[in-house]
């Protein structure tokens, strides 16, 4: 099953019907979403448009973390997913996106790379720290 990111059912802008005059095409391919959890690193590559490699984070339990502040990264671990501002049914399955506010031993963090995307997690710790 693919999703298709077409626009050949679409009406025209008068309200009339578009007549379809012709099938779908595979440069109209779209995918569907990674939805990054917690858990022990998996990840899976699809191949996109040009043959280019596309890497996407399926789980992953390890974030780098950027202090603002010093300067400085660090590899931490993930604890849990604070919230997620971009779905709410996200936010309740602890789905990680961009955007995502997770906590972290160093604080809560939050996330700056699209690891449905890009494979990677990075973050920015937040204002509010702990210990």
């Amino acid at each position: 099953m693919s999703t298709w990111h077409g626009n050949l059912k679409k009406r025209k802008s008068s309200g009339g019907r578009k007549i379809v005059h012709r099938k779908k095409r595979r440069y109209e391919l779209g995918s569907f979403p990674a939805e990054t959890t917690l858990g022990e690193l998996k990840q899976k590559t699809e191949r996109g448009r040009g043959g280019n490699q596309k890497l996407k984070m399926l789980t992953g339990k390890s974030i780098c973390v950027t202090d603002a502040k010093t300067g400085k990264t660090q590899k931490t671990e993930i604890i849990r997913v604070a919230k997620n501002p971009a779905n709410i049914d996200y936010n309740r399955r602890g789905v990680i996106t961009k955007g995502a506010v997770v906590e972290t031993p160093l604080g809560l963090a939050r996330v700056t790379s699209r690891p449905g995307q890009d494979g990677v997690l990075n973050a920015i710790l937040a204002n509010e720290t702990k210990g």
